[in-house]
């Protein structure tokens, strides 16, 4: 049976993640409260994001900003775009 959680970001019951993405505190929350779906656009959206503004992970200021905008990304509210960048149609 698959495991769901309330997500935060789709604001309905969704399948959940197979485990935490990541050690810690916050990566914990994510895995209570974030859909495998909404994780997996995040991972997309946050290449994007290091590409197109050319963020270095290992830059804590980038790290920082990466983190605000996966919080932002992951409870439904206005987040950067990668400039340039246009959906495909599907």
């Amino acid at each position: 049976m698959t495991h769901l959680v309330d997500c935060t970001k789709y604001k309905k019951p969704l399948p959940a993640l197979q485990r935490p993405p990541f050690p810690g505190p916050k990566g914990q929350e994510i895995f209570e409260t974030v859909s495998a779906q909404a994780w997996s656009e995040w991972q997309a959206h946050q290449t994007r994001l290091i590409n197109e503004k050319q963020l270095t992970v290992t830059d804590p200021t980038s790290r920082k900003y990466l983190m605000e905008q996966m919080q932002l990304f992951l409870t439904g509210q206005e987040y950067d775009a990668a400039e340039g960048y246009v959906p495909e149609d599907k």
